[in-house]
C-alpha cells in the first residue's frame, strides 16, 4: 500500500509587484540549455512558491535572474505570474504556481523554455487538482506560454505538477517533459508547437505515489532515464524506479537497495555514463531502519545499462571521513542537491542541502557542503560547507532561515564553472535567493551576493528560494 505524502501547505500572506524583462540585443539564440533569452549566458529561475499576487494568497511566482559574466543580480530579473501578459490562466489562492520548475528547449527555435508546475491549481470544481504551463524563451526572455492538457483522471488535491523533469527521454533529439503528482504520472512528447503544445501525451501506468522525478542519461545511449521515488508503506526512505529507452520501447528498472527523495543526474567520475545521486534526508527509526542520523546521500554510478542494482553505492553524511560537521536529528543532510563542475576538472561536483542544520541557537539555520567528484568517484578529500556565517557570506545564520532550501549548480557567467545558487526560503520570513561563483579551485565566496525579497521589488513575497530549476 502506497502512503500519501502531504502536499505543500503555507498559510502566510503577501503581496507583489511583478516586473518582465527588458528587450535584449537582438542576439541571435546560441542554445545552451537554461538560457531562456538566447545571449549565450545560462540563466537561473527561482520560485516565490506562495507569494500573494493582487488578493489572491498564496498564488505564486517565478523569478528569472539573468545570467552575464559577472553572474546574477536583481537588476536584471523578469517576474512572471499567472496574472502576466500572455501566461494561461489566473493567480488564484493557493496555486502555488512555482511549485516545482524544469528548463529545457521544447519547441527547437535555441530559446530554452520554461516549464512551471501548480500544484494547488483547481480545475472547475475540483480542489487541488494542479497544473503545468510551459513559459517561452525568446530575445527579451520569457513571454508567454501555454497550458500543459490536463488528465481529467485527477482526484482533488493530487498536486499534480509536484514533480517535472525535462530531459530526451526517447532518444529522437526533441525535448520531452514528466510531469508527477500523487497517483499519477504523464510523459509528454516533444516536439512541442506554442500553439498545439506536445506532439502526444500519455499516462505512465499506475506508478503509485509519487511527487519527485529526476532524469538524466545514465547509460550513455542519448535517451534519459526518468527516475521516479516513490514512498512506500514499510520504507519511508522511499522505492526508487526507473525507465530506461530500448528499442522495443521503455524498460521498468527498480534500484531495490536505494532510498531518497532529492537527486541530480551528473558524470562525476567522467566516464561517460551519468551518475544518479541521491538523498536520503529522514532520520532512522522504527519504521525506517535505514539511512543515517542527519541525512546521507548515496551516489549510483551509471554504465550501459544505467546504474547496477548490485553494485555498492558511494555514501556520504556528515559523520562521513572529510566532511565538516556532524550527523545530528533533523539536520535534513539530502533534502536538497545538484551536481556540476565546479572547478572545470571534467568531473561532476554535488552540492548538499541541509536546510534544517542548527548553527549554535539558531535552529534551521542551514548549511550546504561540497563534495568533489574525481575518477574514483565522488570524494569527501576537500569538502566544504558553508552557511551565512561563513566568510564573505552575506547576512548570518539566524532561526529558521533555511539555508540550502534549494541548491542549483549552473554556469551563468560562461566560464566553464559552475556557479551555485542557494534557496534561503526563510529568509526574514519571506525568503531569499544567495549566489557563489564557481572557480578553479572550488567555490569562492568573493562577489558572493544575497538577493532578497525587497531586492528583487517583491513586495512581501513568501517562500522565495524554495525551488530552483534544475
Amino acid at each position: 500500500m502506497r502512503k500519501r505524502p502531504l502536499l505543500l501547505a503555507a498559510t502566510l500572506t503577501t503581496g507583489l509587484l511583478t516586473a518582465l524583462p527588458a528587450a535584449t540585443a537582438s542576439a541571435a539564440p546560441s542554445g545552451p540549455a537554461g538560457d531562456f533569452n538566447g545571449d549565450g549566458y545560462r540563466d537561473v529561475a527561482v520560485s516565490a512558491v506562495c507569494t500573494d499576487v493582487g488578493s489572491a494568497s498564496c498564488a505564486g511566482a517565478v523569478v528569472v535572474l539573468y545570467g552575464s559574466s559577472s553572474g546574477v543580480s536583481a537588476t536584471r530579473k523578469a517576474v512572471i505570474t499567472q496574472n502576466s501578459a500572455g501566461v494561461p490562466g489566473t493567480a488564484e489562492s493557493g496555486d502555488l504556481f512555482g511549485s516545482s520548475l524544469a528548463s529545457g528547449d521544447l519547441d527547437r527555435d535555441g530559446y530554452s523554455d520554461l516549464v512551471v508546475g501548480s500544484s494547488g491549481e483547481s480545475i472547475g470544481d475540483r480542489d487541488g487538482v494542479g497544473s503545468g504551463t510551459v513559459l517561452w524563451g525568446s530575445k527579451s526572455g520569457l513571454s508567454g506560454g501555454k497550458g500543459l492538457p490536463q488528465p481529467s483522471t485527477i482526484a482533488e488535491w493530487g498536486g499534480f505538477s509536484r514533480g517535472i523533469a525535462t530531459g530526451d527521454f526517447d532518444g529522437d533529439g526533441d525535448t520531452d517533459v514528466t510531469l508527477t503528482g500523487q497517483n499519477h504520472t504523464r510523459l509528454y512528447l516533444g516536439p512541442f508547437t506554442r500553439t498545439g503544445g506536445p506532439l502526444s501525451h500519455y499516462g505512465v501506468g499506475e506508478l503509485g505515489t509519487t511527487f519527485e522525478v529526476i532524469a538524466g542519461d545514465m547509460s550513455g545511449d542519448g535517451a534519459a532515464e526518468r527516475v521516479y521515488p516513490f514512498s512506500v508503506d514499510g520504507d519511508s526512505g522511499g522505492e526508487i524506479l526507473y525507465y530506461r529507452h530500448t528499442a522495443t520501447g521503455y524498460k521498468l528498472s527498480e534500484l531495490v537497495n536505494a532510498d531518497g527523495f532529492a537527486g541530480s543526474v551528473a558524470d562525476i567520475n567522467g566516464d561517460g555514463y551519468g551518475d544518479l545521486v541521491l538523498g536520503d534526508s529522514s532520520d532512522p527509526n522504527t519504521d525506517k531502519p535505514g539511512g543515517h542520523k542527519g541525512g546521507q546521500i548515496t551516489v549510483w554510478y551509471g554504465g550501459p545499462n544505467g546504474p547496477d542494482p548490485a553494485q555498492t553505492p558511494t555514501v556520504v553524511h556528515q559523520d562521513s571521513t572529510g566532511v565538516p560537521g556532524s550527523g545530528e536529528a533533523d539536520d535534513a543532510f539530502g533534502s536538497a542537491m545538484s551536481a556540476g563542475d565546479i572547478n572545470g576538472d571534467g568531473f561532476a561536483d554535488v552540492v548538499v542541502g541541509a536546510w534544517g542544520e542548527d548553527l549554535g541557537s539558531a535552529k534551521e539555520a542551514g548549511s550546504v557542503t561540497v563534495l568533489f567528484g574525481s575518477a574514483s568517484g565522488l570524494t569527501t578529500k576537500g569538502a566544504k560547507s558553508y552557511t551565512q556565517n561563513t566568510g564573505g557570506v552575506p547576512g548570518d545564520a539566524e532561526a529558521w532561515d533555511r539555508f540550502g532550501s534549494a541548491v542549483d549548480l549552473t554556469d551563468v557567467t560562461k566560464d566553464g564553472k559552475a556557479d551555485l545558487t542557494i534557496g534561503v526560503d526563510g529568509e526574514n520570513g519571506t525568503g531569499g535567493v544567495w549566489t557563489l561563483r564557481g572557480t578553479s579551485t572550488g567555490l569562492t565566496t568573493s562577489g558572493a551576493k544575497g538577493l532578497t525579497v525587497a531586492g528583487i521589488s517583491l513586495k512581501a513575497g513568501n517562500h522565495l528560494g524554495a525551488v530552483i530549476a534544475q
